[in-house]
């Protein structure tokens, strides 16, 4: 942090990906937050520029508000290096790993902790048979909120018929029937555990329209399967090797008790919007919006 009486802070948001929408939500809420908090505050809409607008802005620090690729996957991390600007949320790799689902899976399983079976595959072959038996979930690898998911039923007469504009590469895998249940982890601890319900599935809407979804913390859940979340979220940030704040989803099928614990993803840059999950988790492990803002910014560095 930057020793003048008011350290100026870059807000990244918007951006190129499928999540912009969500991103400038996000970038909005915290700069709002920030400024309450006493900081020089600038929003970018971060574009082919960015480079060069961060160069003649000199912040202090830079506040990662992106969502989906580019933002979240190691793209903007390896810029915000190589120009030495102290910045939030995790670095390069995890960044990296963490936006790939399929070696995230990887890495988790590695570290002994549960997921469900799954596979890579062409578009054009899940749209002609089964790659794996239903039911089973189709969804982008390296994409997040829930852009672009086919839930295939148990009872589905045939494979999906997957949209053009899908990538070529997909990730096919086992569905986890249950509970949605989610983490936040903020440096070293792990905030709570909040039960999503919705009427349906957690889709796009479910997660940023208002009354889209219900969240309950602290989850009315179990104390063992409360204390494996939390266990988990830990061991799932620290080997990914996340810094700052990210976020596991869990599936928890009741009828198998512990066994029935799945995580799905790790996401390194969590939503901040008014129906935002992380927000919540630190409101209710004591840290109010603006503190939870302040904290990041304070916590940011590079070599990340």
């Amino acid at each position: 942090m930057s020793s003048r009486a008011t350290p100026k802070v870059a807000v990244l948001m918007g951006g190129p990906s499928a999540e912009r929408d969500v991103s400038l939500s996000t970038g909005r809420e915290c700069a709002n937050a920030l400024r309450e908090e006493g900081f020089e505050v600038v929003e970018i809409d971060a574009g082919a520029d960015l480079a060069e607008r961060l160069r003649d802005m000199a912040p202090d620090v830079v506040f990662n508000a992106l969502h989906g690729r580019w933002g979240e996957d190691g793209a903007v991390q390896g810029l915000l290096e190589w120009l030495r600007l102290p910045y939030t949320h995790s670095g390069i790799l995890a960044s990296a790993l963490a936006m790939d689902k399929e070696r995230t899976k990887q890495v988790f399983r590695t570290a002994g902790l549960p997921v469900v079976d799954s596979v890579l595959a062409h578009r054009d072959d899940i749209s002609a048979r089964h790659v794996m038996p239903p039911p089973y979930v189709v969804k982008p690898f390296n994409e997040g909120s829930s852009v672009g998911v086919y839930l295939v039923q148990e009872a589905a007469n045939g494979p999906p018929q997957i949209a053009a504009d899908m990538p070529e590469m997909l990730m096919v895998e086992t569905f986890a029937p249950g509970r949605e249940l989610t983490t936040t982890v903020m440096g070293d601890r792990a905030l709570g555990v909040t039960d999503i319900l919705t009427d349906g599935w957690y889709d796009y809407d479910a997660k940023y329209k208002p009354g889209g979804s219900r969240h309950v913390i602290p989850a009315e859940i179990p104390d063992e399967i409360a204390a494996a979340c939390l266990d988990y979220a830990l061991r799932a940030h620290r080997a990914l090797g996340c810094r700052g704040v990210s976020r596991t989803d869990f599936r928890w099928d009741e009828a198998r008790g512990l066994d029935g614990l799945i995580l799905l993803e790790t996401n390194t840059q969590p939503g901040m919007t008014p129906t935002s999950l992380s927000p919540e988790q630190a409101a209710h492990a004591g840290s109010d919006f603006g503190a939870f803002c302040r904290w990041m910014v304070e916590d940011a560095s590079c070599d990340r």
